[in-house]
């Protein structure tokens, strides 16, 4: 069966090999693909590996000979689900793969934000090192990470994750969930989410993206923090009211942004939050250590491989 990988760069920009899916059977591989392309790279496809390739309702009404869908990341978002489903189309994703990469992004930007090292190391290379005539010269105040507490907004795989690296720092760590865990790790306290909110010197997000958690960071919400406090997200950009956030960043209602996801990604130019007081944004790349991607290339195969043995698995959407 004919296998087309439609955008095929993001996961693997060279550093990874695709012999283990072209062990599976022919297999065409693209390192991106436009909408209008799709319906042509597909002709004969029987299987389609896709990572922010879309797959609406109309255009899988096209792709007669389409028999599986590998979505190469935990968000299946991209394919119209139900419409697949009804054409008998089975959709996998990777339910696991970065957790541990995601959980070293959140600490990238909290030290980031709390020891400038990039900004102090920049300070140098301009020459206000010896400008100052000080034997220690710092621009921005740097922040122990012992003793203050990090209040983690979800707390399944990557959320748990995080909370052993802040209890490794000597943090004290608050956790809320939509659900409540069964059994909780020693050292997290799960709480509402108003009083996690109150008391957290870190807010990190790690919750699913749904029409209840969309927008829950908002301006409500911000103004409970401290003026202290800093905001992480390495979750879904619209979990964040952005203008709130640039708000009460540039008004110093709270001291910091960590960024790995926008509502819009690319940003778009006009995004308040580009340029906002100390808002540091990376460009989507927490999941996306090469340990990661390898981790998510081999489950992809999986899938594929499971779909061909007639036993599909990671199957999403019912």
């Amino acid at each position: 069966m004919k296998i087309v990988i439609l955008d095929g760069h993001t996961l693997n920009p060279g550093d990874l090999s695709w012999a283990g899916l072209e062990a599976l059977g022919p297999c065409d591989i693209h390192e991106r693909s436009k909408p209008e392309e799709v319906i042509a790279r597909m002709d004969g496809a029987g299987v389609a590996v896709t990572n922010k390739v879309a797959f609406p309702r109309e255009l899988l009404g096209q792709l007669p000979a389409l028999r599986f869908i590998a979505v190469t990341a935990t968000g299946y978002n991209v394919v119209d689900v139900e419409a697949a489903r009804e054409r008998g189309i089975p959709v996998s994703n990777v339910p696991t793969y970065g957790t541990q990469s995601v959980a070293q992004m959140v600490f990238a930007h909290v030290l980031n934000l709390t020891q400038h090292v990039a900004d102090h190391a920049r300070a140098v290379e301009q020459g206000r090192w010896i400008a100052s005539g000080e034997f220690c010269f710092w621009e921005h105040p740097l922040v122990e990470l012992a003793d203050l507490t990090m209040g983690i907004v979800g707390f399944g795989r990557i959320g748990r994750a995080t909370a052993t690296l802040a209890r490794a720092f000597g943090m004290n760590v608050l956790a809320h969930d939509a659900s409540l865990p069964t059994e909780t790790p020693e050292g997290v306290e799960m709480v509402p989410l108003e009083p996690l909110l109150r008391q957290s010197d870190v807010v990190s997000l790690h919750c699913p993206l749904t029409p209840e958690t969309e927008g829950l960071v908002n301006a409500a919400r911000l103004s409970l923090m401290k003026p202290s406090a800093l905001l992480i997200n390495t979750s879904r950009g619209p979990l964040v009211d952005e203008r709130a956030l640039a708000e009460a960043l540039n008004a110093d209602r709270i001291a910091g942004a960590g960024l790995d996801v926008l509502s819009e990604e690319p940003n778009a130019p006009d995004n308040p939050l580009v340029g906002a007081k100390n808002c540091y944004i990376t460009p989507h790349i927490a999941w996306a250590t090469r340990s990661a991607r390898r981790r998510l290339l081999e489950t992809t195969i999986e899938n594929v491989k499971a779909f061909l043995a007639d036993r599909p698995q990671n199957v999403v959407g019912g």
